[in-house]
């Protein structure tokens, strides 16, 4: 019988096997880590959502006032859908355990079926149980969308620095930096457009800082990362304090980027306000995720990227510049993350406030490792993140039973449970934070 031979990875000695032994790759354990979660947030579900929930009906509004025609609003019955739901939960967990009996992951969508129908469960039972048990659902998803723009931004960013090989922690650094800098130029200028050209490059500067002192004198990326976050934040808030309020007309009055309706396409019900009524910052946030995908995984220049994060040696001796692929790839991610600023300031609201960015870039961090490295991934693991932020909003406001402190840290509870347990065994690039010296 032939064996098919297994080549060894670039710079590594190939071992033979021992007699009998079977040239087999040995797959990972499989833990009962997302098994365990899931059968614990089913049972919290069939709890509360099923057996406690209100009974009530709950109301979804589908269509908008500006809408081609208007659809019937959804009626579901809280408790009888609470129940329904949860028990297709604690079906979609057996099912988990039951592979992990039989040593085998559970697959892709499990987790992915078993959070849409959390979420509409959680959406059941909080909304019936409101004082006005209805809510447009339209108007909750596209805002769930635009909240999460700048995390889509930020997450990006970290996708092009952790796939070169560079852990870039300070998100959060170029969100502030891009929001404070937009502000201030679109306020000088009176132009909002030179604002957001401005994030951009206040984003690929303060990551210039971050690749000169990780890549070329070797200090800790997560270190350097950390300190950049407290020195742009120290250095906003100081200027905020002493520059933008002496003189808020002239400092701190930019103006909003205009919200651009597609003609038509805008109209359609649901994906309309989603797709098509957006700023040009949430334009550009569909854009950036198309290309950085596209760039990543479709081109010579991508499979460059991907090669000095994977094995940077191997690289390095067919040629390719690692440090300084590094260099320009955390540049160029900064300046995305920098445009993920701006909307704080350009399009949410038109001023910048002391640490307007409110923890987003370590939300896009969780996003970008929700989403396994991947910009699609992380696209859907930042809106996940901004459909809970924005739910916690509107149901507040429709007067849920539910503790408002409880909602508040929603996004945060959102961030923590899909790190720790429904993301499942995931790799990052194998060289990411690891610096290279040629030689």
């Amino acid at each position: 019988m032939s064996a098919t031979a297994i080549s060894p990875l670039p710079g590594k000695p190939e071992t033979p096997p021992a007699a009998g032994e079977s040239l087999a790759v040995s797959a990972k354990p499989v833990t009962w880590k997302t098994p365990v979660l899931l059968g614990i947030l089913g049972l919290v579900a069939f709890i509360f959502f099923g057996v406690m929930g209100p009974n009530e009906t709950t109301s979804f509004g589908i269509s908008t006032s500006g809408d081609f025609f208007q659809l019937p609003a959804l009626q579901v019955p809280a408790l009888p859908g609470g129940i329904v739901l949860s028990v297709l939960l604690l079906g979609l967990a057996a099912y988990a355990i039951y592979l992990k009996t039989k040593d085998r992951a559970a697959p892709g969508w499990v987790p992915i079926a078993f959070i849409v129908l959390f979420v509409a469960a959680f959406l059941i039972w909080v909304v019936g149980g409101a004082r006005t048990p209805n809510i447009s659902l339209a108007g909750l998803i596209a805002g769930s969308v635009t909240l999460a723009v700048p995390l889509v931004f930020g997450s990006l960013s970290g996708v092009l620095c952790e796939r070169v090989g560079v852990v870039n922690i300070a998100i959060e650094g170029q969100l502030l930096g891009g929001a404070f800098t937009a502000a201030i130029v679109a306020s000088v200028t009176g132009n909002p457009f030179m604002g957001l050209l401005a994030a951009a490059v206040a984003g690929a500067v303060i990551s210039m800082v971050l690749a000169l002192f990780s890549i070329k004198y070797l200090v800790n990326q997560i270190i350097v990362g950390v300190v950049l976050n407290v020195l742009v934040s120290g250095v906003t808030g100081f200027l905020f304090s002493t520059v933008m309020q002496a003189n808020t007309d002239l400092f701190n009055s930019p103006g909003r980027l205009p919200i651009i309706d597609i003609p038509v396409l805008s109209s359609i019900p649901i994906i309309g306000p989603i797709l098509f009524r957006q700023s040009v910052v949430g334009y550009l946030m569909y854009i950036a995720v198309f290309v950085v995908w596209v760039g990543l995984f479709k081109t010579k220049w991508g499979l460059r990227v991907r090669a000095v994060g994977e094995h940077p040696q191997a690289a390095d001796t067919m040629g390719i510049k690692v440090n300084a692929t590094r260099f320009w790839n955390v540049t160029l991610g900064g300046a995305i993350a920098g445009i993920g600023g701006s909307f704080f300031t350009l399009v949410a609201i038109d001023s910048f406030t002391k640490e307007i960015s409110g923890g987003r870039g370590f939300i896009a961090l969780a996003a970008l490792i929700f989403g396994r490295w991947n910009p699609i991934g992380a696209f859907f693991a930042a809106l996940l993140f901004g459909f809970a932020d924005n739910l916690q909003s509107i149901v507040t406001i429709i007067g849920t039973p539910v503790p408002s402190q409880f909602m508040a840290m929603l996004p945060y509870l959102v961030t923590v449970l899909a790190v720790a347990g429904l993301v499942g065994r995931s790799r990052p690039p194998a060289a990411s934070g690891i610096p290279y010296v040629k030689g």
